[in-house]
């Protein structure tokens, strides 16, 4: 590979993991990402099987590029790095009806476990590469379904 090959893989692994540099705003990137993958979400949600899709795409994608981005940034996790919560928000609300509710306490429960980072988010975080970076955000998405589920059947019931 040659340096200006280098350099423009480099630019691609980039603008991807960081959504087109949204990751690079200075205000809360974690959120930013999140916030996409809820504007991702309301364009797919009718869709099961687009919506399936894009998770499995953003997921890969991730696993794919984001420990190439930790490299290319030359820092560990770096907060640039947002495919990880665009992917993480879209798990966090597969099978989970759609109720506008749902959303903003799905958003900020995601935040909030993404950032506490509950066993075992944390031990994973610490692994290295696509996996420590990809990793902790679908605990949190798994931890943060789970609870919308219960919760979205108690709604129901009320």
């Amino acid at each position: 590979m040659t340096n200006i090959d280098s350099k423009f893989a480099k630019l691609i692994i980039k603008i991807i993991a960081t959504f087109f540099f949204m990751g690079y705003l200075p205000f809360i990137p974690g959120s930013i990402g999140s916030i996409i993958g809820l504007v991702i979400f309301s364009y797919a949600k009718n869709s099961i099987p687009a919506y399936a899709f894009l998770i499995l795409f953003f997921l890969w994608l991730g696993f794919l590029l984001s420990g190439k981005a930790e490299i290319a940034l030359k820092r560990k996790d770096s907060p640039a790095i947002i495919i990880d919560e665009i992917a993480g928000i879209l798990l966090s609300f597969l099978f989970v009806p759609y109720n506008f509710k749902l959303i903003i306490i799905g958003f900020f429960l995601f935040r909030i476990l993404d950032t506490l980072k509950p066993y075992p988010a944390g031990r994973v975080q610490d692994m290295h590469g696509s996996a420590g970076i990809m990793g902790d955000d679908i605990i949190a998405a798994l931890y943060t379904n789970i609870i919308l589920q219960v919760v979205s059947r108690i709604m129901l019931k009320l």
